[in-house]
């Protein structure tokens, strides 16, 4: 016996466009411009740029809403996206997974310790966000816990990461100190919301928007990370405007679709010293007449920093490498 395809009801009425505010796995909650929210499912391929993907439909983008005649709601069409940032879906994989679109603030939230957050898993945040065109900024949370020496390594982050032009604040969600701050900074922003498992996104959120009362989680005594409290992302209103997109917590940031040659252009100091280098492909490894490692042993560029650019360096050294030899099928 052969079995019965499923076919798909037929549109019968188009509900408009509206912004996508959350993904729920088997749906995406989509804000209307009325102000209703529907819960859709999606029709037709949604495949952008040729962007191998894990979600077609990323939280902040603008879509086509219909209604079949099965009364179910459907995503139709993505309106094109100012812009939108990805990360690798994970370490083994050659998709992508889209965090956010149309956003106006990348915000990585930082902790120095339970768990302590790296310069490299920083570094990769922030290079994304530059390779993407998306502005960021950097959330150093728990000040709360911080000893003499926490606040050392804070000033020391804060130098460094204000120095090259990303905003740096120090918050505690647990007592409010340096909300008020930060407050004013994303207010009429749509801002993501990134961090490793366990940095205290959800107490964050929660101490920013009263009312949204998200899960937080325990930090593990044996390990020193976090739980997943986020699940699926989701758009959360600011009470002063804007928004904050919380998607769940991450271990690792994996770059992908960084060509070798433009690695330095997402250090701006790197960048700015490469213009000196002897050759415009100068890839800052070795190579004479190169001005960047002159730069690093006399700290005008920090060691992590230049670290952080030669792990990226030759993860995409090794991709590319990778892809002169698979088969174009």
């Amino acid at each position: 016996m052969s079995k019965k395809k499923n076919i798909a009801s037929p549109i019968t009425a188009s509900l408009g466009t509206g912004r996508v505010v959350k993904n729920t796995g088997s749906s995406y909650i989509v804000r209307l411009q009325s102000g209703k929210e529907a819960a859709c499912r999606i029709k037709g391929n949604f495949r952008i740029k040729g962007i191998r993907t894990t979600n077609p439909v990323a939280v902040g983008d603008i879509v086509e809403v219909s209604k079949a005649a099965d009364d179910a709601d459907y995503i139709t069409a993505i309106l094109p996206r100012s812009n939108y940032i990805i990360r690798r879906a994970s370490n083994l994989s050659k998709e992508s997974h889209i965090l956010a679109s149309n956003i106006d603030l990348a915000i990585l939230v930082a902790t120095l310790r339970e768990p302590a957050t790296t310069t490299t898993f920083i570094d990769r945040f922030l290079a994304t966000a530059e390779a993407y065109s998306v502005n960021a900024a950097l959330v150093i949370n728990k000040e709360d816990m911080w000893d003499d020496i926490d606040r050392e390594l804070a000033d020391a982050l804060k130098n460094l990461y204000s120095s090259i032009g990303y905003p740096v604040f120090f918050v505690s969600a647990a007592t409010g100190d340096g909300l008020t701050e930060l407050t004013g900074f994303i207010s009429g922003k749509i801002s993501l919301l990134a961090g490793n498992s366990g940095v205290g996104k959800s107490s964050l959120i929660n101490a920013l928007v009263p009312d949204a009362n998200l899960k937080t989680g325990e930090i593990s005594d044996i390990h020193h990370t976090g739980t997943h409290t986020t699940t699926f992302s989701e758009m959360i209103d600011l009470p002063g405007g804007g928004a904050l997109i919380d998607i769940p917590g991450v271990r690792g940031f994996g770059t992908i679709d960084f060509k070798p040659e433009e690695v330095g252009h997402f250090f701006p100091e790197i960048f700015r010293f490469s213009r000196e280098c002897r050759y415009s492909d100068c890839k800052h490894t070795g190579e004479p007449g190169c001005a960047v490692i002159p730069a690093v042993e006399n700290h005008y560029i920090s060691e992590s920093r230049y670290a952080s650019y030669l792990s990226i360096l030759e993860e995409a050294s090794e991709e590319e490498g990778a892809d002169k030899y698979r088969k174009p099928f």
